[in-house]
């Protein structure tokens, strides 16, 4: 495996764009704003936020994965305003196995513009180029159409169903898994 990446310093990527960053309390409005929206919060497994308290938990809770190199979580910040519109990163690093699983949120009033199309490929080349990942994961609740789509344009493939895999506001639900290889980039 590949291992010039140590989570020591958190990285910065730039798109044409975006720049992906780490958060920091200074974005805890904005990151308000994208979690207390019910659209943004509906297919993941997240209460809706109804305090910026909600926010600074949630930017702390990306340093703590950070720290224990299980995962690494951007914020998307618009280089045009400064705003952060969205986050994505990763979840359940498995360093033995070199897998992790790709998660993402965006602003409603962004969506259909291509900005996760822009902010994963480059997140994806960061994890198949300087992490040594070989396999990324995707799970993702059948009805959420949009981001299926949005992952087949990435080259993902869905493996299958995992049935009744999680249990969400009081029902379980059924979640597909999307992959793209090292191999397939």
């Amino acid at each position: 495996m590949n291992m010039e990446f140590n989570f020591e310093d958190f990285p910065k990527l730039e798109t044409e764009r975006f720049i992906l960053r780490k958060g920091i309390v200074d974005d805890s409005q904005d990151i308000f704003m994208l979690y207390s929206d019910e659209n943004v919060v509906k297919y993941i497994p997240l209460t809706l936020f109804t305090s910026v308290e909600d926010a600074i938990y949630e930017i702390n809770w990306y340093d703590k994965i950070f720290k224990e190199q299980t995962g690494l979580r951007w914020v998307i910040e618009e280089t045009k305003t400064q705003k952060v519109i969205g986050t994505c990163g990763y979840l359940n690093y498995e360093n033995k196995h070199n897998r992790i699983e790709i998660g993402y949120d965006l602003k409603p009033e962004y969506w259909g513009k291509g900005i996760m199309q822009e902010a994963l490929s480059s997140i994806i080349h960061f994890a198949f180029t300087t992490m040594g990942i070989n396999k990324i994961e995707a799970k993702v609740e059948p009805e959420n159409t949009s981001s299926i789509r949005l992952l087949e344009k990435l080259n993902f493939c869905q493996e299958g169903i995992l049935r009744q895999h999680e249990y969400e506001n009081g029902k379980y639900i059924d979640l597909a898994i999307l992959s793209i290889l090292k191999s397939e980039y």
